[in-house]
C-alpha cells in the first residue's frame, strides 16, 4: 500500500513537475530518493546510557532501527578520538520514507514553537534539503517524560535532482511550509 503523500507525489505532483520545469521524459522528473535522520551523541564517551536512548528516540521516530557512525579521524581539540562512537543515523527510502515527511510536514513542524516555516537557504549544491530541529519532544512517538535533556535532530532530504530550483520547487508542491521572503 503507497503512503499518502506517495500516491499524491504520482498523481499530482510529477505532472506540474514536468509542465514547470518543461521535462520531456517522466524519469527525469525530480523525486525523493532519502531521507536521512541522525542525531549526534558526541558526549557518549562519559554516558553510555546517551547511545541506547537515541537509539530508542530514532527507532520510535522513524520505525526502523538506527545505524552508529564512528569518528573517521581524531580530533584533539575535541577529544574525540578515531572510531568513537559520535552520532545515530537511520536511512529512510521507500513507503517508510514517504510515510516519515507526511508526519514531519502536516505533524511535526506546526508544533515547533513560534513556527513561521522552514528556512529557504537550506539547501546544498547538490540540491538536498537539510533540516535541523531543536527538540525531539515535537516528535508525537515521544514521551514527554522519558526525556532527560533536549537532543537535536538533523533531517537530509535526498533528492534525485541537483539543481536547487527544482528540488525546492518540488518539495514546496509536497507541502514543504517554507519561510516567506521578505522582499
Amino acid at each position: 500500500m503507497k503512503a499518502r503523500l506517495q500516491q499524491y507525489y504520482q498523481d499530482k505532483v510529477v505532472d506540474k513537475l514536468k509542465k514547470e520545469l518543461k521535462i520531456d521524459s517522466y524519469l527525469a522528473v525530480p523525486k525523493l530518493e532519502k531521507i536521512i535522520v541522525s542525531v549526534g551523541v558526541g558526549q557518549a564517551t562519559k554516558d553510555k546510557n546517551l547511545i541506547k536512548i537515541n537509539t530508542s528516540f530514532l527507532e520510535k521516530i522513524t520505525g526502523q532501527k538506527p545505524v552508529v557512525t564512528k569518528a573517521h579521524r581524531s580530533i584533539a581539540g575535541f577529544s574525540l578520538r578515531q572510531g568513537q562512537v559520535i552520532g545515530l543515523k537511520v536511512t529512510l527510502r521507500k513507503e517508510k520514507m514517504w510515510s516519515f515527511l507526511d508526519k514531519l510536514i502536516n505533524i511535526v513542524l506546526p508544533l515547533v514553537r513560534d513556527f513561521q516555516g522552514v528556512p529557504q537557504s537550506a539547501f546544498d549544491q547538490s540540491g538536498n534539503y537539510h533540516i535541523g530541529l531543536a527538540e525531539q519532544v515535537i516528535f508525537p512517538e515521544v514521551d514527554y517524560d522519558d526525556i532527560d535533556k533536549r537532543r537535536g535532530v538533523r533531517i537530509s532530504i535526498i533528492t534525485s535532482t541537483n539543481q536547487i530550483k527544482a528540488s525546492k520547487r518540488l518539495l514546496e508542491l509536497l507541502g514543504m511550509p517554507f519561510r516567506k521572503v521578505k522582499s
